[in-house]
């Protein structure tokens, strides 16, 4: 499976905020004995969304129109019962803190300089998709060009035209309290790094991956590093720019889970404390970290959306073969990049690894549409690949719990279907095999394990991988439409099929 080079395109900058406009001219003194009329256009003027304004606006920002400090009701409208008579005509609006000098400006006196540019793809970057049994994702490695950038500046107490630089403190310098997400962030970031791996027909991609223990493993996803499994260049830098080669120890395609080494890694290293999965709620904060477009170290924040969502990953490639996942659904931004990368609860402990998402203009199994962050984002349970990892780094080859039966791989909601063949012509129910054991037959179908509803074959197959071999399930089916359960005690198999 190659490193996917996946991501919507940038939009366009959205407005700037809104500017104050020039202090309308004073009316000429009123009559004796008649009342003021009143002023037009007091207040701040609105930049409407996507015109820009004496400059651009921060990516993915946008402002609401302001009003005139103290006014009321419509906009440009003044204030009931204004100013009295005495006091007219009123004094110009004042200068808003985030003005400087006539540009576009953003809050605390910044203004924006730099508009952003967009990514430019690596050349030879792959593009592929991903599926779900009922959702289409996509997976979310990928490379960046270009950069953003900003300048501030501070306006003279007295309207001068001068400007002093204005710089900023440095981290040391900040303290936040642990349960803060600046507190989790500034914890965490040191022990994530930014991999990049190239195959030897110059082909990768960027990823993320995060600190699994002191003797220099990182653990990641299989298709940030695929292209270097064999003979490709691997390397991952971390937040201070320190940057190793690496090596990759083990890889799990089914799971899309990964395991690199570290060479000549420092002795200082602080692995991220594990969380666990099981005991996420729909609800809970959630923290991810990673490298989307290439960005390192960047920080997004959102909650748990949802729980045993069942994803099925291809690169959508010919003769490319599946990974399955029952994954954490989370609305953090989640972008080309963040694969492989820490997905973190309120508390700083690991509890996903960040690794899909769903995009509006996918496509679907092989889509060629570009994907971006839309709020659906998908984790591998972090207890779900320590014992994937566990296993790579003890032997060098993954172990997959079976039940001895191929079933449909079909998008249907009536449950996964053992089909009348297996692949090759071999028989659909394995002789001797966990399924055969407990009477399974060609055309059942599976509609249950334990107590998780199963709507589809991906879902059966993520289900199945949430345990190990040797695990005892119950089986929930129908035949002849009459439904049946059977206890049946998971094979194994070992390494990747062919």
């Amino acid at each position: 499976m190659s490193t996917e080079n996946e991501g919507t395109s940038v939009p366009p900058a959205p407005s700037a905020p809104p500017v104050p406009v020039d202090a309308p001219a004073a009316p000429a003194p009123p009559a004796p004995g008649s009342a003021p009329s009143a002023p037009q256009g007091a207040g701040y003027d609105t930049v409407s969304q996507g015109a820009v304004h004496g400059g651009h606006g921060a990516p993915g920002e946008q402002h609401e129109a302001q009003s005139a400090p103290g006014a009321h009701g419509e906009q440009g409208a003044p204030a009931a019962g204004g100013s009295p008579v005495g006091d007219w005509p009123p004094p110009p609006p004042a200068v808003p803190a985030y003005a400087s000098g006539g540009g576009a400006g953003g809050a605390d006196g910044t203004a924006w300089g730099a508009s952003y540019q967009q990514p430019q793809p690596k050349p030879g970057g792959k593009r592929g998709g991903l599926v779900a049994g009922i959702i289409a994702a996509a997976l979310v490695a990928g490379v960046v060009g270009g950069g953003v950038g900003y300048w501030a500046a501070e306006r003279n107490d007295d309207g001068g035209s001068g400007s002093t630089t204005v710089s900023a403190s440095s981290p040391a310098d900040v303290k936040r309290d642990p349960g803060t997400v600046a507190g989790v962030a500034a914890k965490a970031l040191p022990s994530t790094v930014t991999i990049e791996a190239e195959g030897n027909n110059g082909e990768g991609g960027t990823g993320t991956g995060f600190v699994y223990d002191k003797e220099g493993h990182i653990l990641t996803n299989n298709h940030v590093v695929a292209e270097a499994v064999d003979g490709g260049k691997l390397s991952a830098t971390f937040s201070n720019g320190k940057k190793y080669d690496a090596e990759v120890i083990g890889h799990a395609q089914g799971y899309d889970v990964a395991v690199i080494k570290l060479k000549n890694a420092p002795s200082n290293l602080q692995p991220l404390h594990l969380g666990n999965s099981d005991k996420v709620a729909v609800g809970d904060s959630t923290i991810a970290i990673g490298a989307p477009f290439g960005l390192s170290n960047t920080v997004t924040t959102g909650i748990i959306s949802a729980k045993d969502r069942p994803v099925a990953s291809s690169d959508g490639s010919s003769g490319s073969k599946a990974s399955y996942m029952s994954a954490l659904q989370t609305d953090a931004s989640i972008n080309p990049g963040n694969s492989g990368g820490p997905l973190l609860d309120g508390s700083g402990n690991v509890i996903g690894i960040n690794s899909a998402i769903q995009s509006a203009s996918s496509g679907g199994l092989g889509g060629s549409g570009q994907s971006g962050s839309i709020g659906l984002g998908f984790a591998i349970p972090i207890n779900q690949a320590d014992m994937v990892a566990q296993q790579l780094i003890k032997t060098g080859e993954p172990v997959y719990p079976v039940i001895g039966a191929t079933v449909s791989m079909d998008d249907n909601t009536s449950g996964a279907t053992i089909t009348e063949q297996g692949a090759g012509g071999s028989a659909a129910v394995t002789p001797n095999g966990p399924a055969a054991k407990a009477g399974l037959k060609s055309g059942d179908t599976i509609t249950k394990l334990d107590d998780t509803v199963v709507d589809s074959g991906p879902t059966l197959i993520g289900q199945i991988w949430t345990h190990k071999p040797g695990d005892t399930v119950k089986l929930t089916f129908t035949r002849d439409g009459k439904e049946r359960t059977v206890d049946v005690t998971l094979g194994e198999r070992k390494g990747d099929s062919s």
